[in-house]
């Protein structure tokens, strides 16, 4: 019996995930799901336990973070006590660097067979020792060096959609749904709010210029002057500013 932890910040897909190991890995027990680093570093110190499936970008801070924080606290030499497989939305290409360092990963949303492939790995290798910190530090380093795409997930009636986040024109605010328009006109709305999304998405490549309107800073045509401003945006729609949000923006913008 493997027992492991679930980090997530998402509750929806942290509970999915407790459904497919269920199901398909009787032999995994999972002792813990938690949403941030935080709760995460507490329960792993507490429970040590043999797997710990990560998700890599969540709000104030990475899986990478998580790792340096409990790795700091052990013996000097001595590597992370449990295994880890990384759970991502990145897209397809940056998943090379995974293979490039033989990391076990699973791209969100999660599939059963890719999952009990995985956790057998997990398996063999739980007498053999633990994480290489080096290789996944050397990940991360790749990471950074791609022009990476993290998926946006949309919840909406249906279920969960993933979008390409270079796609993403603007977030609007609708009370407690955000709707979000792409390139090309397409809108989806979801159940998540704007706050949310603000504070999911990275704050150099998105930010929120208004109470209503989370942008794409790479979908900005051109900043018009005044006590707070507007901008034009790719799609065509013209944006306040917020006078209090102005410095901020203008210094993001800023070449």
């Amino acid at each position: 019996m493997l027992n492991a932890i679930i980090v997530d910040d998402e509750v929806i897909g942290a509970k999915g995930l407790v459904r497919l190991l269920t199901r398909y890995c009787p032999g995994v027990h999972v002792l813990a799901t938690v949403h941030s680093i935080d709760e995460a570093e507490q329960k792993i110190s507490s429970l040590a336990p043999d797997i710990v499936f990560l998700d890599i970008e969540m709000p104030f801070g990475s899986g990478f973070d998580l790792l340096n924080r409990i790795s700091s606290k052990n013996i000097p030499g001595k590597n992370i006590g449990f295994e880890v497989i990384f759970t991502t939305s990145y897209s397809q290409y940056a998943i090379k660097a995974f293979r490039h360092t033989a990391i076990d990963y699973l791209l969100k949303p999660i599939d059963s067979d890719e999952l009990v492939d995985a956790v057998k790995k997990c398996e063999e290798k739980k007498e053999r020792g633990t994480v290489d910190l080096k290789k996944i530090e050397s990940l991360f380093s790749s990471l950074s060096q791609t022009n990476k795409i993290l998926k946006l997930p949309v919840h909406t009636q249906e279920g969960i959609i993933y979008l390409d986040t270079e796609k993403v024109v603007r977030l609007e605010a609708d009370g407690n749904y955000t709707k979000i328009h792409l390139v090309g006109g397409q809108k989806f709305t979801s159940s998540r709010t704007l706050k949310e999304y603000e504070e999911m998405m990275p704050h150099k490549e998105f930010f929120r210029i208004h109470k209503a309107n989370l942008v794409n800073l790479s979908h900005v045509k051109q900043y018009i002057k005044g006590k707070g401003g507007e901008v034009l945006m790719s799609d065509g729609s013209l944006l306040e500013v917020s006078r209090y949000k102005k410095a901020d923006f203008l210094t993001l913008l800023a070449p």
